[in-house]
């Protein structure tokens, strides 16, 4: 069927898609690409978007789980990892900021200190890498929050757990891009941020067509190589939310100075 043959599936993080970033990229690359095709996206938490690859269900992943990446691709299920960009996990929560994590220097205090506190605190709860990370936090400060009074576990999206942590005047740990596109929606505010540990790396992987052939192998490889070039690092790196850069380009070094988000 030509409608069928015409489409190509993208298993992403919900980051990718509720920051934004997609409605950018993907209609650059479907007006580059020679291959006429229909971009899917199946935007989930990171943990099903590659249950759904291991599947077979998606012809590759574009997700932020360094992890569970390398596993994916040394178990055989994916091929040409590469990394495409970066921004940062921050800590949002209320204003004025009830447990004091404004002061600390690594985010293991900063959840310590939310711990100590009874802070109220959404976790996506959702598999996702975002969930992975903050919960590898926790295991770090040599905390297990689950079953607390003040720990909600959301089973959302990034966009859905921002909103529920405000109605809360909870807090949480969100990718930086999501936060700027929902800001104007929510009254949190980044608490801590600029912890080398909470840099949040994106790559794309392509689907091992050895493993499943119906795959579309060649037009994950052209995605790989628009997203990765000048013209698709540069996509990346003119996108901007209140003037803020939302993610940084990994694949090109020299598209865009090394500069800090203020």
């Amino acid at each position: 069927m030509p409608e069928e043959k015409s489409k190509f599936v993208i298993a992403s993080t919900t980051s990718t898609q509720q920051s934004g970033l997609f409605d950018i990229l993907i209609p650059a690359y479907e007006k580059s690409t020679r291959y006429g095709v229909k971009v899917e996206i199946i935007a989930v938490g990171t943990g099903k978007a590659i249950r759904i690859a291991k599947k077979g269900d998606a012809d590759m992943l574009f997700v932020h789980d360094p992890f569970r990446e390398e596993k994916f691709v040394a178990e055989g299920y994916g091929v040409n990892r590469r990394a495409v960009m970066h921004n940062d996990f921050v800590i949002v929560g209320p204003t004025k900021d009830p447990a004091g994590i404004g002061g600390f220097k690594t985010a293991i205090e900063a959840f310590e200190e939310i711990a100590e506190k009874g802070a109220p605190f959404v976790s996506r709860g959702d598999d996702s890498g975002t969930n992975i990370k903050e919960l590898d936090i926790w295991d770090d400060a040599g905390i297990n929050p689950k079953g607390k009074g003040w720990y909600f576990e959301a089973g959302a999206k990034m966009g859905d757990t921002l909103l529920i942590a405000n109605q809360k005047k909870a807090y949480t740990l969100t990718d930086l891009g999501t936060f700027l596109n929902y800001e104007s929606k929510i009254s949190l505010k980044v608490l801590f941020k600029d912890d080398p540990h909470l840099k949040n790396s994106y790559s794309v992987i392509a689907v091992n067509p050895d493993r499943f052939p119906h795959v579309k192998y060649r037009e994950a490889m052209d995605f790989i190589s628009f997203v990765t070039s000048l013209e698709g690092q540069h996509v990346i790196a003119n996108y901007k939310k209140h003037g803020f850069n939302l993610f940084y380009p990994d694949a090109v070094q020299s598209v865009m100075d090394d500069k800090k988000i203020k």
